[in-house]
């Protein structure tokens, strides 16, 4: 059989009526094959391979549904489309539940025949050529806006744009145009990583900043609870603006959802940014506040977030808000989670529940340790929906739906995001360094200019001073580092990893969902 604009087999028992509307499909560019019983279009279907099957409802022998059966036994994947006299919505029902691509009601004329033909074979390829024509247009747009781009409303713009044409790629396999894209990804933060080093230090002094970490507090729960609403606060650790867009419509379930966006300070790691969170204050300063904190980071062994507790009920009591009621809980394993949510009924009574998630974060870890997950998570696509599935399945979502059940208005967010790194960086550091793959401090390190953004004015940085000379780095764009005597242990396992740390879009530009029960 010859591959034209598709190949259709036709199965009706009056098909010698209906040579208008074949002449008029085959005009178009269309292959049909006729069948005027049911059996023998089951016969055609086990010799030949067709790309779609009209198939007339009421026939003697085999009527449509039981032909439909036997062709799916055949082939389950091929479209059919049932033509019928019949109007009952018990045999639509059943046509649904079989899952014919469309159901139409006779007469049907030739027109009506070929558009819906073309709906159901062309509909992808012409959705495709949609989105590669709209992404060609807009590709030299994007390039010019960040050029531009001078405040970080701009760049949520350009961000936001470049995710979703990331999203609609994947969603259409479009390999090509996912390569090009996460090449203007990159040429994007490489201008992106010049706009923050051109602001940054300035809004660590400035009253009129983006939200920071350090913000988020103050400007979205503290209004809530002076206005004596309960509230969870939720932070799921190194989530990402693209796992927020995977996980909006769901949530949009049960929550009307109000959304701001966020920067996480640098450098973008849990010890820093999600400190300064609970806190409400810059890495300087909690650290010469809690001198264990300081402790614990000088010596960079084990959790550097151990005294989140104290930090949000100090920031609590700063703001008069002493008289509100908190529980925190910080889940690392499922089993605790469960644990949580069996017991979510005890903690109703309180003000303000904050929860930390882990998972997300540990995903991206346990996968460069895996070849396995690696497997699994092979690209941003698999991180992507595996962190749609681990919330569908999970015991969040049931404590959401637990919260939102009784009243709860949730404010959900991350500390940082994370970045797909491929290149690596060697660094000239002592052995007391610390040992973050886009982030180091420690004493007089260096790097390539070209990879990584040197702090050593840790007071325009807000940040603390770990040991003498200490001197911070933080990765760009793609950039991984390197010890030099490890480059070759570790340089291959890290290639296409998911890192955090540095200086990107995807690390530093963090979404905040506030979420108000239906």
């Amino acid at each position: 059989m010859n591959k034209t604009r598709g190949n259709i087999l036709w199965i009706d028992d009056e098909i010698e009526h209906l040579k208008p509307h074949i002449l008029f499909l085959e005009e178009k560019g269309y292959f049909i094959t006729k069948s005027d019983n049911g059996k023998e279009g089951i016969d055609n279907c086990k010799k030949n391979s067709f790309d779609l099957v009209l198939l007339d409802q009421y026939m003697p022998g085999l009527d449509g549904m039981d032909t439909l059966r036997g062709i799916k036994k055949i082939n389950p994947a091929v479209p059919i489309i049932m033509i019928t006299k019949s109007e009952e919505e018990q045999l639509m029902d059943e046509a649904i539940y079989e899952k014919i691509a469309h159901l139409l009601i006779k007469p049907v004329n030739p027109s009506q025949i070929f558009m819906v033909c073309k709906q159901v074979l062309e509909d992808s390829l012409i959705r495709n050529e949609k989105v590669i024509r709209e992404y060609l247009q807009e590709f030299q747009q994007i390039e010019s806006d960040a050029d531009s781009a001078n405040t970080i409303s701009e760049w949520w713009i350009i961000y936001n744009r470049l995710v979703r044409w990331q999203i609609d790629f994947e969603e259409q396999n479009e390999r090509d145009l996912i390569e090009i894209l996460n090449e203007q990804f990159l040429s994007c933060n490489r201008k992106y990583t010049k706009f923050v080093e051109s602001k940054y230090v300035n809004w660590l002094s400035s009253n009129k900043r983006p939200i920071l970490s350090p913000d988020i507090f103050k400007t979205k729960i503290k209004p809530l609870l002076q206005n004596d609403e309960k509230v969870c606060f939720l932070v799921i650790d190194a989530m990402k603006l693209d796992h927020f867009i995977e996980l909006h419509s769901i949530m949009a379930e049960e929550f009307l959802i109000d959304i701001d966006s966020s920067i996480s300070i640098l450098p973008t790691a849990t010890p820093f940014a999600r400190n300064a969170i609970f806190s409400g204050l810059f890495p300087d300063e909690f650290c010469t506040r809690y001198p264990k904190q300081l402790e614990a980071m000088r010596l960079d062994k084990g959790s550097l977030n151990n005294f989140e507790a104290n930090f949000l009920k100090d920031q609590l009591n700063h703001y008069n808000l002493w008289e509100k009621s908190l529980h925190y809980y910080k889940i690392w394993y499922a089993e605790e989670g469960k644990k949580f949510l069996s017991k979510i009924s005890e903690y109703l009574n309180n003000d303000l529940i904050a929860i930390v998630v882990n998972f997300v974060d540990q995903l991206a870890h346990k996968r460069s340790e895996s070849d396995i997950l690696k497997e699994m998570v092979p690209n941003e696509t698999g991180y992507r929906r595996a962190v749609k599935v681990w919330y569908q399945n999970s015991w969040i979502r049931q404590t959401l739906s637990k919260l939102a059940e009784a009243g709860y208005k949730v404010v959900i967010t991350s500390d940082h995001g994370s970045v797909t790194v491929n290149r690596s960086a060697i660094v000239a550091a002592d052995k007391n360094s610390s040992t973050g793959i886009r982030y180091k401090y420690g004493r007089n390190i260096n790097v390539s200019n070209k990879s990584a953004i040197d702090a050593r004015d840790l007071k325009s940085y807000r940040l603390p001073k770990i040991g003498h000379q200490t001197n911070y780095l933080f990765a760009k764009e793609d950039f991984f580092f390197l010890y030099p005597n490890e480059q070759n242990k570790y340089k291959e396992r890290l290639n296409n990893s998911f890192q955090h740390g540095g200086v990107s879009m995807e690390e530093m530009l963090i979404p905040i969902f506030t979420m108000t029960p239906k």
